[in-house]
């Protein structure tokens, strides 16, 4: 389909309720406020009046839908083998809402499910109106809005795999059509194409929270990886293949890199690995997991929430059992220091409680089992004077595996952003060059060649002992290592056919059903619009 100022109504994007809908349910740091931003959703629109400030809301709205612990998050991560919540006595219950994701028995009227719906549909239609032959849209206006327009309809297709659209410019009388398969795919690919045209260089280290070349390029090699998977093949084309590795070169070539030092990469300060950043506070990643006793001169301590499972931590080398420096993991996996460091140690740092420790530093840093210290080198304890010891399993007061009736201290617990570099720094990374580097390399298998070399680039630098040749289970276990926590674990594991696959808490009745690749249409919009199906199995 052509860009131009006539794009036929059925492009023109998105589900013109959802944008009201979503103006109620997303939390954002920049909220647009109905009219006032220029959003009208009938026969009406006279076109955006301000698109510079219409596009800095859209942006702003990233903030909510991608800091966030819910919603598209959880989505991503809750509902595979890298992430889970029990309910720790009344802790976490929230009426089982964080249990279904894990166990794959949500229901279509899932909140989190309905919250994705709209906040990304919204972010579409709200594109469509800066493209709208109506608006007075720059150059780079319409550069932005068909990077996020292309985002949008993206979320969209990998969770529900079908997209409503609407032309702006219709009235709401009309139901939005509905983009299914490779209409989808055409759509956010010509997008992308558009994006990369207008969009600026923006190379690493220059502050990249807004879309860049880069940044398309990133999103439109994502698309083509998992192209397969949206048209219903078994295996991928070549062409789309080696696109993948053309994109990643172009990347490359705006000096984009590997990284050394894995966890400085989540520190706020710019590097040659992240290609997009969103300016949201990384406190959910910090402190959903961490127990109430931890750094409370921060943030006041831990929301004991989110855990991983034990199959997940053992994917990375090192002692199953014990995390504290030295036992011989690799860089990612972490580990639990036994105390925390001076400020003549860590002269970044802040002493919140002058005790001259410096806050957050007796936190580790990735996976944390075990035993977990005060500043001054104490084993902490829970909340009734046991220790504070994180454990592999997930068991109830019977001592039965349970998702339910936990105690305080059940599960291994994440750490990817870290305190001690500020309780809710605005800095959570989206794309970045080693989930580039990681499509190349499966696009090269994918295509017949060998892997191997570009694994193992990334393996040696982190610390992690080369494989001497790669299969399927190896890139997709090196992906789980490098990007927990970033969003991309149900993304991965649907495209090599594992989401489906048994681990610890699942639902039984939910291993090996394919129907769970997708989630349902909420409830409420099939009422909306009769031209969305509800996916098999709902």
């Amino acid at each position: 389909m052509k860009h131009n100022k006539n794009l036929s109504k059925m492009v023109r994007n998105i589900v013109g309720i959802f944008a009201v809908a979503a103006l109620a349910v997303g939390c954002t740091d920049l909220e647009i406020e109905g009219n006032e931003a220029g959003i009208v959703t009938d026969a009406s629109f006279a076109g955006v009046t301000d698109p510079d400030s219409f596009i800095d809301n859209m942006y702003g709205s990233l903030n909510g839908y991608i800091g966030d612990q819910a919603n598209l998050f959880a989505l991503s991560e809750v509902t595979t083998d890298a992430a889970l919540i029990p309910t720790r006595g009344s802790d976490w219950g929230d009426n089982g809402i964080w249990r279904q994701l894990h166990q794959h028995n949500w229901l279509t009227t899932h909140t989190f499910i309905l919250n994705t719906f709209v906040q990304w549909n919204s972010l579409h239609f709200q594109s469509a109106q800066v493209l709208s032959s109506l608006t007075n849209s720059s150059t780079q206006n319409k550069a932005d809005a068909y990077f996020l327009r292309a985002l949008g309809m993206w979320v969209i297709l990998d969770n529900f795999g079908q997209i409503p659209v609407r032309d702006p410019e219709e009235n709401l009388s009309v139901n939005p059509v509905v983009l299914t398969g490779a209409e989808a795919v055409d759509q956010i690919v010509s997008d992308l194409n558009a994006a990369i045209t207008d969009l600026p260089a923006g190379g690493p280290g220059s502050g990249n929270s807004r879309a860049t070349k880069a940044a398309a390029r990133y999103l439109l090699a994502k698309v083509l990886l998992n192209k397969h998977i949206y048209l219903g093949n078994e295996t991928a084309d070549s062409a789309d293949m080696n696109q993948v590795v053309s994109l990643v070169d172009q990347i490359q070539a705006e000096a984009y890199g590997l990284e050394d030092g894995y966890f400085d990469i989540f520190r706020e300060e710019l590097d040659d690995e992240t290609i997009w950043f969103i300016p949201t506070g990384v406190g959910n990643r910090i402190w959903n997991g961490l127990h109430y006793n931890m750094s409370p001169e921060i943030a006041g301590g831990g929301w004991n929430g989110f855990s991983t499972l034990a199959s997940y931590y053992d994917l990375f080398e090192g002692d199953p059992n014990n995390n504290e420096p030295g036992n011989g993991q690799e860089e990612r996996r972490g580990f639990v220091p036994t105390s925390g460091l001076t400020l003549a140690e860590f002269p970044e740092g802040t002493d919140g409680n002058d005790n001259g420790i410096a806050d957050g530093t007796s936190i580790g840093f990735g996976f944390l089992i075990g035993q977990q210290y005060a500043d001054d080198g104490t084993p902490l304890q829970d909340r009734a004077g046991n220790p504070l010891f994180f454990t592999r399993d997930f068991t109830d007061a019977d001592g039965n595996i349970s998702l339910i009736n936990n105690n305080e201290v059940t599960g291994i617990r994440v750490q990817k952003y870290a305190a001690r570099y500020g309780g809710f720094t605005p800095h959570e990374i989206f794309f970045r060059y080693s989930d580039a580097h990681m499509m190349k390399a499966e696009a090269i298998f994918r295509s017949g060649g060998d892997a191997t070399p570009l694994v193992n680039e990334l393996r040696l630098l982190r610390g992690a002992t080369a494989l001497g040749s790669v299969t399927a289970q190896d890139i997709i276990d090196e992906r789980g290592r490098e990007f927990y926590a970033e969003f991309w674990r149900r993304n991965d594991l649907i495209r090599f056919g594992q989401f489906t696959s048994d681990w610890q808490l699942k639902d039984p009745a939910a291993v090996g059903n394919t129907d769970k690749n997708l989630f349902p249409i909420p409830a409420s919009q099939l009422i909306l619009n009769p031209n969305l199906t509800q996916n098999p199995g709902y």
